[in-house]
């Protein structure tokens, strides 16, 4: 916790992360962390084998398996940023204020996401309202998945091909964006972790809905999986592990 926070007994990011939800609340979180944690593993299991058949020399099969991550990519960028669009529209209409802490560019591999996390590490510190800082990340951690899931994509087919001119280069950039994809994934659960706390039991259900409606158009719905999302503005019942 920072120095000034604890002298003025206001709460941090980490008193949020380490703090109980509501029942409700938690059934909220722990369903739509689920399916990003799906989506997000399909896509990790599959990458990381094209990697592996690459490294072994199986070269014309590592190009089979990699066009496979671009579709997988998408379902978890899809709806990761319209959850993160969410997040920033419910914010910007009824006035919520979590506590927010500025993206660390040491967790980012590609240059492209370490200037994004520099500025807004930056720009954090001479924001001074706390509204402001929580959608200016917001802002930033959209456009770096946006970004990162296209330009993944891109490589990822133009790999498949078997067409690239200089594939090693494609590799690492894959990998890259690979792995700054998993840190803006942690990062954004960390912020739906602090906004579900500060957000008013009496606009769960708003919230909800929003969210709804973005992750169900076709492309940005996510994977089915055991522990369905929401319908109708409520949470199906989740299994208990």
């Amino acid at each position: 916790m920072r120095e000034r926070d604890r002298l003025s007994g206001r709460s941090s990011v980490r008193d949020d992360w380490r703090a109980r939800l509501s029942e409700e609340k938690s059934e909220v979180f722990s369903a739509y962390v689920h399916e990003l944690e799906s989506a997000y593993s399909m896509f990790s299991v599959s990458l990381n084998e094209a990697l592996e058949l690459r490294l072994s020399g199986r070269v014309a099969h590592s190009w089979q398996v990699v066009n496979t991550t671009s579709g997988l990519c998408s379902r978890l960028t899809g709806p990761l940023a319209a959850l993160i669009h969410s997040l920033g529209e419910h914010a910007k209409h009824y006035g919520t204020v979590p506590n927010t802490a500025p993206l660390d560019a040491e967790n980012f591999q590609s240059a492209k996401g370490q200037r994004s996390a520099r500025m807004s590490g930056l720009l954090s510190r001479v924001l001074l309202s706390q509204r402001t800082q929580f959608l200016h990340k917001l802002g930033t951690l959209q456009e770096m998945v946006e970004d990162l899931g296209k330009e993944f994509c891109a490589c990822a087919e133009e790999l498949g091909a078997g067409t690239a001119t200089d594939p090693g280069v494609l590799w690492k950039i894959v990998d890259a964006d690979h792995y700054d994809l998993n840190t803006c994934l942690r990062e954004t659960i960390v912020v739906l972790k602090s906004f579900l706390r500060a957000l008013p039991d009496d606009q769960l259900a708003g919230f909800q809905k929003s969210v709804v409606g973005s992750w169900h158009t076709p492309a940005n719905a996510p994977k089915r999986t055991g522990h369905q999302i929401l319908r109708h503005g409520r949470i199906e019942p989740i299994a208990r592990e």
